[in-house]
């Protein structure tokens, strides 16, 4: 086969240090603009960008040409690094250690958008530790409680 033919969508999640609630309002918008403006420049086509006040979701394209965990990386030292310039009260903002990534079949694109697009209400029911929890059983992860939260 004479070419590299890739199509990777890719769900993200991370969480603030220790999970605080320093995502604000105020910056919620500018800081997910942001996230997709990397992935974009990584050359991992940005489709939505959401989240709540202590974590993030990133759905995305995975380009042929970076490995994921180079991406996430790349994201969130970037990210963190311009997200404390935005306010003295975010100076000490940092984004957790660990991250999720999950595939995301091509026919569940849509829903998955919604669901990013939904944070706000999603988590009017349910905290960030429970929703993550749930994507790990969903996706059949195998973790230890221990050294998931840092």
């Amino acid at each position: 086969m004479g070419q590299s033919l890739v199509k990777n969508y890719i769900h993200i999640v991370f969480s603030t240090k220790y999970r605080q609630q320093l995502i604000y309002p105020p910056y919620e918008q500018e800081l997910h603009s942001y996230l997709g403006g990397i992935c974009n420049e990584l050359g991992c086509q940005s489709i939505i960008v959401g989240g709540y006040t202590d974590h993030v979701h990133i759905l995305c394209l995975l380009s042929k040409k970076i490995a994921l965990m180079d991406l996430v990386e790349k994201v969130k030292a970037n990210s963190s690094k311009w997200f404390k310039t935005r306010h003295e009260s975010l100076k000490n903002f940092y984004w957790q250690d660990g991250y999720g990534a999950f595939s995301v079949n091509p026919k569940q694109v849509d829903i998955v958008i919604r669901y990013i697009a939904n944070q706000h209400e999603h988590h009017r029911k349910k905290d960030f530790q429970a929703e993550y929890r749930a994507f790990l059983k969903k996706y059949k992860v195998e973790y230890d409680e221990r050294y998931v939260w840092e």
